[in-house]
């Protein structure tokens, strides 16, 4: 890496597909899911050797700022970035990109989600290191993940021809972006073996995103130059929080990359990547007993003739006792208790609306 180089977490979302564990006041991201670490940490970590500790900034929301303070004091308190209100993830781009920009002209940034899982560090530094070489020409670069089954829950990047060039990895142009396929569709982006999983990472110059959003979303590049023109002055909070609320909440795939020119891939296999989607993705991540069971966050759990089964247990003193029971998420959040089948989990955001719909926000 160079000193022209830098990272940006983005760690504002709510990770409403993992409640009744992820809350409002404490998103997914930071809770430790997976061990002793919150997803959060895990990011930072897989960061280091990469980037100092002050070329890494964090897109957030104010709430939860604090407590991602608390979590990683390495960071300079000045690398916080706090978006008002969340506008979608072209925005959180943009501004990162403004920032950075303003505090070195050649900068290049890695956009990375703050609740992914990665197991293959090694694999994905080497990655981050070869998709900087290609976005120093011009590319806006994205990392795709190799498929390894016909899965609804991402969306997909059809890659085109090898980019030319010295490149230490293999890198294509992108054909195009396909939001989240029905199953018959995933079965058939798999089988054509040129789609690979949209990640949600993304590398790239900050001049070329930002000239490309001044050509996609010119309402939002008019926005970021007043940002940027007030940033660091004593308007730049209400600048901020005068322009932002009038934005469109619109993602970078779709508002950005899916027409713009220069996009290249680097399809990744072996990454051992998760976005924690939901309950049913800790099957991928955790590692299960002989039946095929999950016990996490230090639950006690009795498993008698149970297979397959996940128990997230809220407290070290309860003991929870399962019998004749296959295929089921427990999940244990305290004044919550929920119970699922493990292919149903992805419903959990529908619950969600409901307790927002009847406004049962205690719940939330």
């Amino acid at each position: 890496m160079t000193e022209h180089t830098y990272a940006v977490i983005m760690a504002g979302g709510g990770g409403t597909r993992l409640w009744p564990i992820s809350r409002k006041g404490k998103p997914k991201q930071l809770l430790p899911l997976l061990g002793q670490d919150t997803l959060f940490q895990g990011t930072v970590q897989r960061l280091e050797n990469l980037f100092p500790p002050e070329h890494i900034l964090v897109v957030t929301v104010e709430e939860q700022a604090r407590e991602m303070r608390l979590q990683t004091p390495e960071i300079p308190e000045e690398n916080y970035i706090i978006e008002p209100a969340p506008r979608g993830t072209a925005s959180v781009v943009g501004l990162a990109a403004s920032v950075l920009q303003k505090r070195d002209k050649d900068a290049a940034m890695a956009v990375l989600p703050a609740d992914h899982f990665i197991r293959n560090r090694d694999l994905f530094q080497y990655l981050l290191n070869a998709a900087f070489d290609v976005a120093a020409n011009g590319y806006l670069v994205t990392l795709g993940i190799t498929p390894t089954h016909p899965s609804t829950a991402y969306g997909y990047i059809q890659q085109g021809e090898p980019l030319t060039g010295s490149y230490k990895y293999p890198t294509y142009k992108v054909k195009s972006f396909k939001e989240k396929p029905n199953e018959k569709t995933a079965q058939k982006l798999l089988h054509t073996g040129d789609h690979s999983w949209n990640s949600g990472m993304f590398i790239w110059r900050a001049d070329a995103i930002l000239s490309e959003i001044d050509k996609q979303l010119p309402e939002l590049g008019a926005v970021l130059k007043k940002i940027s023109a007030a940033w660091e002055t004593g308007e730049q909070g209400d600048v901020l929080n005068e322009n932002w609320k009038h934005l469109k909440n619109v993602t970078v795939d779709y508002g950005v990359m899916e027409n713009a020119e220069r996009v290249a891939v680097l399809p990744a296999g072996g990454l051992g990547w998760s976005d924690v989607g939901m309950w049913s993705s800790l099957f991928e991540v955790l590692l299960p007993d002989m039946s095929g069971n999950i016990s996490t966050n230090s639950s006690l759990h009795l498993a008698y003739e149970t297979n397959n089964t996940l128990v997230y247990g809220g407290n070290n003193d309860k003991l929870i006792v399962t019998i004749g029971v296959d295929d089921m998420v427990i999940v244990d959040g305290g004044d919550i208790f929920m119970v699922c089948k493990t292919d149903q989990s992805q419903k959990v955001k529908d619950v969600v609306e409901h307790l927002k719909k009847h406004r049962q926000e205690k719940y939330l």
